[in-house]
């Protein structure tokens, strides 16, 4: 505790790393090339096959699509609520900054709480949710919004985008009262509107911190579990099949470690490949 050598203090982290990061990263790679025989309760070598079965397998690339869909709609609404909520909440009047720590309540709440309340509140019979569209004539009683292969993946949306856009809204809040007034003043004489601001101000500004918000929650939206888990169990039909679900099921359901290791991998290669061209396009600095 009193030596000025760094290594005693990082070797906690090392440690803590080494345990519950490299290890399963490379158990996960030996397992992949293995797989689970129930009747000798061994697993057996064998080879590549299991990285040879996603190419064959239709499961795993629809999957990938409702993935890739559900990270592009999700992002996309809450980049935009949350700049626009940001940009509402950006001022020091009364009562504001009250506001602003609200936006805190949500995060706390464990994403499959969030997913439970969202089932209760789009149940067909009882749901506020399901009322409320009902009575506008904009959805039919007879196809609940779970139950229904075209709006089953609306509805897990919205837990999604209920808890995470106030995250967004924090970070944008952050960046935007940092900003140096002096251009919001010089554009303010010569007659700017306050499109033209934004346009031309706040976003060229702000781009960095856009930049590192979509990459954060870009990487937590691909592998999205606990509100599909939760509320369709990826129905109905397959639906609402998400490339982690999916990953889940074979590897507890069905017992094919190999094969739902081999998953879990490439959804990591997946993230790795997506982020990295992100930073390099964004120009991200860490």
């Amino acid at each position: 505790m009193i030596s000025d050598h760094p290594l005693p203090w990082l070797l906690p982290l090392v440690a803590i790393l080494l345990v519950f990061t490299v290890y399963p990263l490379f158990y996960n790679i030996w397992l992949s090339f293995h797989e689970y025989a129930p009747r000798r309760r061994a697993l057996e070598y064998v080879g590549t096959s299991n990285w040879a079965q996603l190419w064959e397998d239709a499961r795993f690339w629809q999957s990938l699509t409702i993935t890739f869909a559900y990270f592009a709609v999700a992002l996309a609404i809450e980049l935009v609520l949350g700049m626009a909520i940001a940009l509402l909440l950006d001022s020091d009047g009364f009562g504001f900054g009250f506001l602003r720590g609200l936006l805190t309540m949500t995060l706390v709440i464990p994403p499959a709480i969030a997913g439970m309340m969202y089932l209760l509140m789009e149940d067909p019979q009882f749901g506020v949710i399901s009322y409320f569209l009902q009575w506008a004539g904009l959805l039919d009683p007879a196809h609940p919004i779970l139950a229904t292969a075209s709006t089953a993946l609306a509805g897990v949306l919205l837990p999604e985008i209920w808890q995470w856009t106030p995250f967004m809204v924090l970070i944008f809040l952050a960046g935007l009262r940092a900003l140096p007034r002096e251009p919001y003043e010089a554009a303010m004489i010569d007659g700017a509107s306050q499109w033209q601001i934004f346009r031309r101000i706040t976003l060229p500004m702000m781009s960095k911190v856009i930049a590192i918000a979509v990459l954060i929650r870009g990487i937590d939206l691909f592998r999205v579990f606990d509100y599909v888990f939760v509320m369709t169990s990826g129905g109905p039909g397959t639906s609402t099949y998400t490339l982690s679900l999916y990953a889940w099921q074979q590897t507890f359901s069905f017992v094919k470690w190999g094969y739902g290791a081999t998953l879990s991998l490439v959804t990591l290669v997946i993230i790795l490949v997506v982020a990295s061209l992100f930073i390099k396009v964004a120009k991200v600095r860490w």
